[in-house]
């Protein structure tokens, strides 16, 4: 990577734990966020917010220039489910589900998206992970994919 790149990426990232397990434990959310802000930060990403739900986690990260956003994720959720599973975070074998969800953030948004994901507890009080995740589909144009038609 050339001294002389420079971008300004925000992309807010969903994504859920396998067939939407429910993390039972406070603690280990906690934890498990921590890791993921560590990790991000040693592998020179920088991560804004993110919060672990029961059963999807929220980031907003800088994209940097030298990764996909394929890549991010491969990083994010392998290195966190071996480090969970390393480290018996949870009772059981964990893993994260399949995909994720990824848009685009403009820089005058970052503020309200990291509000938003600042306030996750609230927002799942009156909506579940799934209509969360439509409405972002929706939001944005996209197709929705049902679980069943993988």
């Amino acid at each position: 990577m050339s001294v002389h790149s420079y971008s300004r990426i925000w992309i807010h990232l969903i994504w859920g734990t396998l067939d939407r397990e429910r993390l039972r434990n406070k603690t280990a959310a906690a934890r498990i966020s921590r890791y993921l802000t560590e990790h991000a930060q040693e592998k020179g990403i920088y991560m804004k917010i993110n919060h672990v739900n029961a059963d999807h986690v929220h980031a907003l990260i800088d994209l940097p220039t030298s990764l996909s956003i394929e890549e991010l994720m491969q990083l994010l959720k392998g290195s966190s489910s071996h480090w969970i599973n390393a480290n018996n975070i949870i009772t059981g074998k964990f893993a994260w589900g399949r995909g994720y969800g990824a848009f685009s953030v403009s820089e005058s948004n970052v503020d309200q998206v990291a509000r938003y994901i600042a306030h996750q507890e609230e927002h799942h009080r009156v909506r579940t992970f799934a209509e969360e995740l439509r409405e972002f589909i929706d939001r944005h144009g996209l197709r929705w994919k049902d679980e069943e038609s993988r």
